[in-house]
């Protein structure tokens, strides 16, 4: 392995550690015993969840490779997933509102793990079928398990800062650490061990088990709106009057969807962005170098929350614009530096700066959950909570399914450039959501200053 990769691993672990050694009293939240346990119970559940979906990622479309797959068919397998989380994710999310959250956490795991049987079959139809299975539990990964924790941390009277901790410290764990030893210990299985691009599925549905075995043995359930007369069709149509109704709720949703339609799409271009001549590149350990970013932003994004300025609604902004002109980077090395016209070999000097690029992108990521996880929490009203998450995820996977259904039909310049631009408006539009935020303050401080011309505005 070339020492560029080893260099760009250690730079990161060096910054990552310097920030999270280096906080002070100012960048810590003190908090009780009762919150810490129930937040280091959520925190190991969503770890082992994570790391179900962690071992997967590098070797999805490395495994339909080796069956072979070309491109524009694992694009399809890819937007059977995108497809299935967009028909059955709202469902899904309301049937969590009103069955349960807890129930809806477990079905996660069981669907998931069958998506990982069905990686074993090189059959087309089977591997399509898992990727659906794939999609409903990608659509409760990212609704039901938030849903829960919010509804329990409020449930149980912990104050609402104390929210941003679990969520900070999640995205540490879940989206960084533990998708960092997941990328190592699949390499370690797949390359070190030779035990074929399926050991990691396997891997996963064990973690998968021993999760769902702590959620059915510690977590008790809770709803959003179980009212026995409210049909599915009421819940949707409750939850799409909400984000119609609510500037700040349709902003939100919005902003989410051009974020993370740019970030799975970019999950599915960075190995060819990388190889584009089927250089030899270490899926495993740049997977790891990619977490290992994001969870430089995590770490970023604790002592961001853990102030009361700047505020998430404005610090956002720039996140959105570092994250648009990092994605611009294959676009420029694309003018500046020529191509290489020699199959195989190692990574090229554009491949190492785009890299760079990417774990710029990277940090931006580990910035953007704990962040867009605290606004979601005040801004969606509880009842609908699952529900209206998953309308979120409606238009990104639309935006993905297209991308992939057209992924031969463009070069790969043009669809990081469509990417950096939707980030870009992602910024446009949470500077609108900060602006609208800031009226109710405004118009109460105004209230204040007619009854008090001495009154100072309220800081955050």
């Amino acid at each position: 392995m070339e020492l560029f990769y080893f260099v760009v691993f250690g730079a990161l672990g060096a910054v990552v550690a310097a920030l999270e050694l280096s906080k002070t009293s100012k960048d810590r939240i003190n908090t009780s015993p009762a919150f810490n346990s129930f937040k280091n119970n959520y925190l190991l559940v969503y770890s082992l969840m994570m790391a179900g979906d962690w071992l997967q990622g590098p070797y999805v479309y490395y495994l339909y490779s080796t069956y072979g797959f070309g491109k524009g068919e694992i694009g399809q397998l890819f937007i059977a997933g995108f497809g299935s989380s967009m028909l059955f994710g709202t469902i899904v999310g309301s049937l969590a509102d009103k069955q349960g959250r807890r129930r809806a956490c477990v079905t996660y795991c069981i669907t998931y793990i069958l998506s990982c049987i069905t990686k074993h079959s090189p059959e087309y139809k089977v591997l399509m079928i898992g990727r659906v299975l794939g999609g409903i539990a990608t659509s409760l990964l990212f609704s039901a398990f938030e849903s829960w924790l919010v509804a329990e941390h409020n449930k149980r009277g912990f104050e609402q800062q104390w929210l941003s901790l679990t969520f900070s410290k999640a995205i540490f764990l879940g989206n960084g650490l533990i998708a960092i030893l997941s990328g190592l210990f699949g390499n370690l299985l797949v390359d070190s061990l030779s035990l074929g691009p399926v050991a990691p599925f396997d891997a996963a549905a064990c973690f998968l088990a021993i999760g769902m075995a702590i959620i059915l043995s510690s977590w008790t359930e809770n709803y959003g709106d179980a009212s026995e007369n409210k049909d599915l069709l009421t819940q949707f149509r409750g939850a799409a009057v909400a984000i119609a109704s609510d500037e700040k709720i349709a902003l939100l949703g919005a902003i989410q969807s051009l974020f993370e339609g740019s970030m799975y799409t970019f999950v599915f271009l960075w190995t060819p962005a990388l190889s584009p001549n089927d250089e030899e590149i270490p899926h495993g350990f740049i997977f790891a170098t990619f977490m290992l970013a994001s969870m430089l932003g995590s770490s970023l994004a604790s002592r961001l929350m853990a102030r009361s300025s700047p505020r998430v609604e404005s610090y956002m902004q720039i996140v959105f614009v570092i994250s648009s002109v990092s994605l611009m980077l294959p676009i420029i090395t694309n003018f500046l530096v020529a191509p290489s016209k020699v199959k195989g070999g190692s990574i090229s000097f554009a491949g190492c700066l785009q890299l760079l690029g990417f774990c710029m992108f990277e940090a931006c990521v580990g910035i953007f959950w704990p962040s867009i996880m605290k606004m979601r929490s005040q801004y969606i009203p509880e009842e609908a909570r699952s529900t209206i998450m998953n309308f979120f995820r409606i238009p990104l996977n639309i935006f993905v399914c297209i991308v992939l259904y057209n992924v031969n039909a463009f070069p790969i310049t043009v669809m990081f450039g469509m990417c950096s631009i939707f980030l870009f408006v992602a910024s446009i539009l949470q500077r609108r959501l900060m602006a609208i935020s800031d009226k109710p303050k405004m118009e109460s401080w105004t209230a204040m200053k007619e009854r008090d011309p001495e009154a100072e505005p309220l800081n955050d």
